[in-house]
């Protein structure tokens, strides 16, 4: 999720129960389409509701153990826009900050490499036609 500034974009990053800053992400739900869920689980995670998708980013896989089993976990990804400034933490989910981050300060707080993949591609879609950072 991004937003532009005067100062130029920043992106929104949420510090999980790990103390890991990544991106908000959950589960769709049944009937529910990928895109509605992404609206969802970010106004969930960060409290923020005036939201835009504006492009499809693609998808992130990873394996991840749930009970003992090994499970492969498939993240779809959105280009969100919003004005908004204030976030709230979703706390009882584990989300323990949210913080707005120029690109720089973003690609050395994301602690997983695929997720900087995809702050990567997303500024590269963001910042066509606008001054960098």
């Amino acid at each position: 999720m991004f937003r532009a500034t005067p100062r130029g974009v920043r992106y929104l990053l949420i510090r999980d129960s790990y103390r890991n800053w990544g991106f908000p992400k959950g589960h769709v739900e049944d009937g529910e389409a990928a895109e509605q869920a992404a609206l969802r689980e970010i106004a969930e995670e960060t409290g923020i509701t005036d939201l835009t998708i504006r492009g499809v980013m693609g998808a992130i896989e990873w394996m991840s153990r749930f009970r003992g089993q090994l499970i492969q976990k498939t993240c779809h990804l959105f280009l969100v826009e919003t004005a908004a400034l204030r976030t709230a933490p979703q706390r009882a989910e584990g989300i323990t900050a949210c913080r707005w981050a120029a690109y720089a300060d973003a690609q050395r707080m994301i602690a997983y490499a695929n997720a900087r993949g995809v702050i990567e591609r997303a500024h590269s879609l963001v910042t066509v036609g606008r001054s960098l950072d």
